[in-house]
């Protein structure tokens, strides 16, 4: 799914950031910035003021030698280095090596999405009889928030950076995005010693809202984005899923994946089926777009997706207490955004893997409410495990 839009060298990174409640809270320090990320990044360039609030790099890193690296502008994990079978490293995420391209190059690469991640019909919801016209910035629709005013082009402010974890928290006015609320938000990066990325999101709010936040990272497990995903196989612990219109929107319908190409019940290729546009799911998804109905709705222990790339042996896998995953295979990109290292990412360069609640789920009042009320408290965690198959 689809702006993204002084030195910091030998300096320690200090997060001084406003309290989602208020006041000043002192936090711990980073360690030192260094001149470039074992990735290639270069922190001095994602050192800007926007909108009034500074935006940095920050980097995590566990014992085994994982990085990763995230920036306050957007929430966004910029890379994702891991070893691969023959003990190689590889950044296996989509991005810019700067904080330019992110606020003006037109992609959700990495990024915290919020208020409302997915589509919403018609950019319309009705809470307590009062009817809101939300952003409309996709047939229509609202998706992600609308365009240029979700929280994915926000400064987040950083309540916290250590060496593996990162907490950010942005506070979202009542009528941002003509969404109702005074929220504030809360999203945390923890790098494990397992080699996992625990992402664990929490908001809060003084009028009922919607909330259904997730990470809409890029992963291209070859780490080379010059080349397509599709011969990664791709396992999903789904029976159903929701299927859509020409529109990208939700029909209602919760479908069997059975004698279809939905089915990733055991390991298949993501390319093996991905362009039968005789099967008309995906011909109106140009490709893999859909939220899948996972089984293990509820269950942060169970494996609800899981990507293998044969050429490297790196895995990842995806564990979330969310009912629904949403995967996109990069069919809108088509070789017009340059990346890292100058890479023009071409079309199905990456596949995305998005817990949440199901699109358009305020319209659907039989699914998964993404309803939050005062005095109540949304989570929602998903983890990003990474390993190695010899």
């Amino acid at each position: 799914m689809k702006k993204i839009t002084k030195s910091l060298l030998g300096i320690a990174i200090v997060a001084i950031a406003l309290c989602s409640c208020g006041g000043q809270k002192k936090q711990e320090a980073a360690p030192a910035a260094p001149a470039v990320t074992e990735s290639g990044l270069n922190p001095e360039k994602f050192v800007k003021e926007i909108d009034g609030k500074k935006t940095a790099l920050y980097t995590l890193k566990n014992k085994n030698g994982v990085e990763v690296c995230i920036t306050n502008f957007g929430g966004r994990i910029a890379s994702i280095l891991v070893a691969d079978k023959n003990g190689a490293k590889q950044d296996i995420a989509l991005g810019f090596d700067n904080i330019d391209d992110y606020q003006n190059i037109s992609s959700d690469f990495g990024a915290c999405i919020g208020r409302y991640a997915n589509r919403i019909n018609q950019g319309k919801i009705t809470i307590d009889g009062v009817e809101y016209q939300l952003p409309q910035n996709n047939y229509g629709h609202c998706l992600h928030g609308g365009f240029l005013e979700g929280w994915q082009y926000k400064v987040f402010d950083v309540e916290q950076a250590t060496e593996n974890k990162l907490t950010l928290v942005i506070n979202s006015p009542d009528g941002d995005a003509k969404f109702p609320g005074n929220v504030t938000a809360k999203v945390t990066y923890t790098l494990t010693d397992d080699n996992a990325l625990d992402i664990a999101y929490e908001a809060t709010t003084d009028k009922t809202t919607v909330i259904n936040m997730t990470n809409h990272s890029y992963f291209n497990l070859t780490g080379d984005a010059n080349k397509p995903v599709t011969d990664c196989l791709l396992t999903l612990n789904a029976d159903n899923y929701t299927p859509v219109d020409s529109t990208f929107m939700t029909t209602g319908e919760i479908v069997p994946v059975e004698n279809t190409p939905m089915d990733f019940r055991t390991a298949k290729a993501i390319g093996k089926e991905i362009d039968n546009f005789d099967f008309v799911q995906l011909k109106n998804g140009k490709g893999y777009d859909h939220n899948w109905v996972l089984n293990t709705a509820g269950d942060i222990n169970q494996v609800a997706a899981k990507v293998v790339c044969p050429e490297t042996g790196i895995t990842l896998e995806v564990y979330t207490d969310e009912p629904g995953l949403q995967i996109y295979t990069g069919n809108f990109l088509d070789g017009t955004v340059k990346g890292k290292k100058g890479i023009a990412y071409p079309q199905r360069a990456a596949i995305c893997l998005e817990t949440q609640k199901f699109p358009d789920t305020p319209n659907k009042p039989e699914w998964p409410s993404a309803i939050l009320k005062p005095g109540e408290k949304y989570t929602s965690r998903c983890i990003y495990k990474f390993g190695v198959e010899k």
